[in-house]
């Protein structure tokens, strides 16, 4: 199994934390890699793809140690995703070496509703010898607006928008905004938007994968017969 931008940020936080995470849940046995309990882990399934795209998650302080972050799902099938955590003062130097890094052309994913009308792009666009670095920020939706609005390093990024044509599958968590999607689901409308279409039906299928496993571990359920993972199966082996 490949260990990732999140697994590293996750045991990094664990041990800068004073005292346990207390949250809904807190208490399930999980598996540290995936989040999900035991016997309904999937860290053997997960899926291989090949992608010129890459993902910066810019996570909030405590969005990293909430087993319903499926920001961690990106990271599992694309190889470039790097992982931060959020600061408004003291922003992680190896971020801002990343996105000034001339190999990157970096957009911020979020609404445009809330960006001036000359950062909105509305197309993915990349320069030659370039390749695309879409940065997510990953917390609740409230959380995401104070990132957007207070980091300063990243206003010189053209900002990169979606329109949900579905209501989000996530299940998971209540949303708080009409419309709004899990990290991972944005993320494969994005990939789509810039063409790569197999890899976003995929990162799709492997969100279900997850959203399934950890809804059956929730509600102490049996998996269904015609199960996600059954469908992820069919669609790698075509």
């Amino acid at each position: 199994m490949r260990i990732h931008a999140v697994h590293h940020l996750y045991q990094g936080r664990l041990a800068r934390s004073t005292r346990p995470y207390r949250a809904r849940g807190c208490s399930v046995e999980r598996c540290s890699y995936c989040m999900l309990r035991p016997h309904l882990c999937i860290c053997d399934d997960k899926p291989h793809i090949d992608s010129q795209a890459a993902f910066l998650l810019l996570m909030y302080d405590d969005e990293i140690l909430k087993p319903s972050n499926t920001g961690r799902l990106i990271a599992d099938l694309f190889e470039d995703t790097f992982a931060y955590i959020w600061s408004r003062t003291e922003p992680d130097p190896a971020m801002l070496a990343l996105l000034d890094d001339p190999q990157w052309q970096p957009f911020v994913v979020f609404p445009a509703e809330y960006a001036a009308p000359e950062r909105v792009a509305e197309t993915v666009a990349i320069a030659p010898g370039k390749r695309p670095l879409f940065i997510l920020l990953d917390g609740s939706w409230a959380e995401a607006k104070k990132m957007f609005r207070k980091s300063p390093y990243l206003n010189e990024f053209p900002v990169l928008s979606i329109q949900a044509d579905q209501p989000s599958r996530y299940q998971v968590r209540e949303a708080a905004k009409v419309g709004q999607l899990g990290t991972a689901e944005v993320a494969a409308r994005i990939i789509d938007l810039y063409g790569e279409s197999q890899n976003a039906e995929m990162l799709d299928l492997w969100f279900d994968v997850f959203r399934e496993h950890y809804l059956t571990g929730k509600l102490n359920r049996q998996l269904p017969e015609a199960s996600a993972m059954k469908q992820l199966q069919a669609f790698v082996t075509t």
